[in-house]
Parts: C-alpha cells; structure tokens; sequence
C-alpha cells in the first residue's frame, strides 16, 4: 500500500506543477471583468439585455458596453456593478 501511495504522490506532485499557469497581473484582472461581466448579463438581463440573445457570449471587448447598459437602463444595484465594472 506504501508503494501506491508514493506513486500516487509523485503524480499529484508532477502534475500540480505543470498545471500551475503564471498570469500577469494585468491578463488576471481582465479575466475578472469578464467573468464578472457574464455574471451580470446573466442577473440583470431581464432589466437591460432583454432585447438581446441569452446565449449572447461576453468578451473582453463587451465589457464597457455591459458596463454602460448596466448604468444606463438598471436600477441602483445594477449600476453599481456597471461602475465596478468601469474601474
């Protein structure tokens, strides 16, 4: 069973390392404007994206046009994250 064990450990070790990805800071912040602007697709569509496809894909480049839409035709909640997403 010690033997299984180490062998399982050495695997784990290895492919811990090589899956390990080293972002920027820069290309992670990115990221997490556009998971976040998903996000709000997703909870505020029925208020300012209903004219829009619900399987519409958010790219980076749709982040200030949610941002926008978001402040222009929600509510206060709504806005607020446009303006997180404005920062």
């Amino acid at each position: 069973m010690s033997e299984i064990r180490r062998y399982l450990a050495a695997i784990g070790a290895r492919g811990g390392r090589k899956s390990r990805r080293a972002l920027d800071s820069d290309t992670a912040r990115a990221m997490v404007r556009v998971r976040e602007a998903r996000r709000a697709f997703r909870r505020f569509r029925t208020m300012c994206f209903w004219s829009y496809r619900a399987d519409l894909t958010i790219t980076a480049e749709d982040v200030p046009w949610v941002a926008e839409q978001l402040m222009k035709h929600g509510n206060r909640a709504a806005w607020r994250v446009g303006a997180k997403l404005c920062r």
